[in-house]
């Protein structure tokens, strides 16, 4: 929201009132308070009829501070509030004539009490930002309508990266960005995910804490500034510093909740029905069966809105024309190995059962004369679960429950974000604030009841909206995308752009939502699809079975899954690093490789985890642009070695994509190729892949089923290469890609593989020692 014309004069009818004389500072053992007046005090008669802002500074954890500025603190604030989540922090404060200084961990923020209004943050002593001259403002509209606005420095090549899921330019500077979760496909500034988060290259966040609208101007009202602003009398927001992009987000999303970890079998391939495709189990049957008898592995099966009678939803009742056996049908398909998602959204429509008894309840969200909410958009007449009522919640999670012993395994939470706001709440909370934040409690009833039924750790959804604390309830999914290459790529900046902002897990319709693919693109969204964190075939009119497109396409899905299903020891323990450190698996570059200037705009490749670069193909005619950082790099698929530090042009056909191994990478590799949820440690293989003199590299093989964790290590000093394992308690071997000739192994045998070296250690060696020719 924009409050100024031009850099010098202000908006015809807004007031505007900046800190201009700072006159006072107080502070207690964890905390200060700065007392600004909004103009300059020369005489006592100065301080009357006048305005007097504040600043408060304090620390919920080390290296993030927090600021609250307000004007009037006596308004009552209703609610919604983010849950987050304090730790135990050495809060050391000094004042003096010049200044005033709070340090959490390395993080500060010193206030230089002689000069109007300048605040420094400092990160291991070097500033990271500030806010300066007529930065924050107390505003009035013509309406008097009252807002507050913050406006942080940005440095000469500082670029601004997250705020939910974007499908704009992935670099933020130079955008207007509005926090108001909307249903706007994948083709708009409209987000379903909007988080008031932002990365900056600089190696800081800001976390802008309110669940309301939140208006960012990047770079685009005042262009060396980020500008965030709400309406009411405060502002409160968190800088999160880090020594790396990577600890940053580590920080951020310590206090804001760390990502769940799907079950393993979450990270196959999903098969659905399609959204307005008709249906029945003979349909079903026939893809599942059709995907098995071309030897293309299945995870999972979808049933998209249909499988509750039209006008009825959400009954949570199988539409009895369609399935007259639902249970049976579940356990027929379970018994082929398939885990079973169900689709839902928060809606009750008026033809639905549950109407009444929603609204005889007190259920359903109302207006503000006790009527229940209802609109005829998407079902006829449908209300609002009031997810702020605990028997509300109750009463939505035992119809859950039924579907859950029937057999569904998880659920695909549509919808969450066409929220009303001239509503009222069982709680009495803000409806403003709650547009955003109905998500958060939807897609948490819906988790917890998950957990609840089949137990912590096989908890899964298919999401759509999200806020701030969503990530702890993956998986989240991209929307409404189409069916071209153009959308293929607003997906993935989307994508990255939710990677950087705290959420772990994220997947996409594969060959796009929207309309049919030709064959070409549904054959390269394959590709990219399968080496996402998690993998969909899923449309809006048409079944996306491959065969429907051509025979090359059941190639190709069978490649890819396959492909996918035998690094799942790499992607696992990449998922494990997703939860412990809030870290996507799916990778902006820029989060991986900070110090390289290249990486900090690209935004048509990135990192699947921390050690495959993936660079899907956007063209029917194959061809691909890609950057490849310092060192010497595998493509994984065809063998070849390609020095880094600069770009390339190639060529692929369908079977191939520039899938690079970095220099210096234990990889972990599967002995099994058509299941993902296996014990990763049985007879898994390990490509060590460029390691030079003085490196190192490590892989840690984690999993549910294995009763240890393997986790080896590779160094290298000279022509030797130590290789120790702690944990294994079953046979591996390791694989030396672009390593050089054998001379001896010490404890195993070594023999000539595909592309080097296969290396077998001998029966309970916990350590190789491996002499190079």
């Amino acid at each position: 929201m924009k409050f100024t014309d031009g850099y010098w004069l202000i908006r015809e009818g807004y007031n505007v009132q900046n800190p201009a004389d700072i006159r006072d500072i107080t502070h207690t053992s964890d905390s200060m308070t700065v007392f600004a007046a909004t103009k300059i005090i020369a005489t006592k008669g100065d301080t009357l009829n006048g305005t007097l802002l504040k600043a408060d500074f304090s620390s919920p954890m080390p290296d993030v501070i927090r600021v609250k500025l307000f004007h009037h603190k006596g308004k009552i604030n209703k609610g919604p509030a983010f849950e987050l989540f304090p730790s135990d922090t050495d809060v050391q404060i000094s004042v003096d004539e010049e200044t005033a200084v709070l340090t959490s961990g390395q993080l500060s923020v010193q206030v230089n009490r002689k000069q109007g209004w300048n605040i420094d943050f400092n990160y291991a002593g070097k500033r990271i930002t500030g806010s300066g001259w007529r930065a924050p403002a107390y505003i009035q509209d013509p309406d008097k309508k009252a807002y507050y606005r913050e406006q942080l420095d940005l440095g000469v090549g500082e670029y601004i990266y997250g705020l939910g899921e974007r499908f704009t330019p992935f670099v933020k500077n130079g955008q207007v960005v509005e926090i108001w979760n909307e249903d706007g496909g994948t083709s708009s500034e409209q987000s379903y995910k909007n988080i008031p988060f932002y990365l900056s290259n600089k190696g800081y966040g800001v976390f802008v804490n309110h669940p309301e609208k939140v208006s960012y101007e990047i770079a685009s009202e005042n262009v060396s500034r980020v500008q965030f602003s709400v309406e009411g009398e405060y502002l409160e927001y968190f800088i999160i510093g880090g020594a790396t992009p990577k600890d940053v987000l580590d920080n951020y999303t310590k206090l804001t909740g760390k990502p769940a970890l799907p079950p393993a079998w979450t990270f196959g391939l999903w098969l659905t029905t399609s959204f307005t495709t008709d249906y029945d189990e003979a349909t079903v049957n026939h893809f599942v069966d059709g995907m098995a008898e071309r030897d293309l592995p299945l995870s999972v099966f979808h049933f998209d809105c249909f499988w509750m009678k039209e006008y009825q939803w959400c009954d949570f009742e199988w539409d009895k024309d369609m399935f007259p056996d639902p249970e049976g049908m579940l356990r027929r398909l379970k018994d082929k190995g398939l885990k079973i998602c169900a689709w839902i959204n928060p809606y009750i429509a008026e033809k639905s059962y549950l109407f009444d008894e929603g609204m005889e309840n007190g259920y359903l969200v109302k207006t503000p004369d006790g009527s229940v909410w209802q609109w005829d958009l998407w079902q006829a007449g449908m209300g609002l679960v009031d997810f702020t009522n605990p028997d509300a919640v109750k009463w939505y999670k035992s119809k859950l429950e039924v579907l859950i012993d029937q057999g569904v395994d998880c659920f695909k939470t549509d919808f969450g974000e066409r929220i009303p706001t001239n509503v009222v709440y069982f709680d009495g909370s803000d409806p403003v604030k709650m547009h955003n934040y109905y998500t958060f409690l939807y897609n948490k009833a819906v988790f917890e009841v998950l957990e609840d039924k089949l137990g912590k750790g096989e908890a899964a959804l298919f999401a759509r909206s999200a806020t701030v604390g969503g990530q702890q309830f993956p998986v989240h999914w991209g929307g409404d995308c189409s069916a071209t290459y153009e959308s293929m790529a607003e997906t993935v900046r989307g994508g990255l752009s939710l990677g950087l902002s705290g959420f772990g897990f994220w997947s996409h319709d594969i060959s796009g939502f929207e309309n049919t693919a030709p064959p070409d693109i549904y054959k390269r969204w394959v590709q990219f699809g399968l080496l996402s964190s998690h993998s969909r075939l899923h449309g809006s009119t048409s079944y996306r079975v491959p065969w429907l497109f051509d025979e090359e396409a059941v190639d190709v899905v069978r490649k890819f899954t396959k492909l996918k299903c035998s690094i799942m020891p790499y992607l696992y323990n990449s998922a494990v690093e997703s939860t412990e450190r809030g870290l996507p698996m799916m990778r902006a570059m820029v989060l991986e490789y900070p110090q390289d200037p290249t990486c900090f705009t690209l935004d048509t490749q990135y990192m699947l985890g921390d050690s495959i670069l993936v660079a899907p193909i956007f063209n029917k005619e194959g061809d691909v642009q890609y950057y490849l950082p310092e060192g010497k790099w595998t493509n994984y698929l065809t063998g070849e070695v390609l020095e880094g530090n600069r770009w390339y042009s190639e060529n692929h056909g369908y079977m191939t994509l520039p899938m690079m191994i970095k220099p210096n990478t234990l990889l972990a590799v599967g002995k099994e190729d058509s299941r993902p949820d296996y014990d990763y440690a049985d007879g898994v293989s390990l490509h060590l892949y460029e390691l030079g003199d003085g490196a190192s590299a490590q892989a840690d093989i984690v999993n549910t089923l294995a009763e240890q964790e393997l986790s080896v290590t590779a160094s290298r000093s000279g022509n030797v290469i130590e290789v120790k394992a702690s944990g294994a308690g079953k046979p591996w071997t390791l694989v030396l890609r672009g390593i050089g000739e054998v001379a001896s192994v010490d404890q195993g045998t070594a023999a000539s593989g595909e592309h080097g070296a296969v290396i077998t250690p001998a029966a309970g060696a916990s350590s190789v020692t491996i002499t190079l020719k």
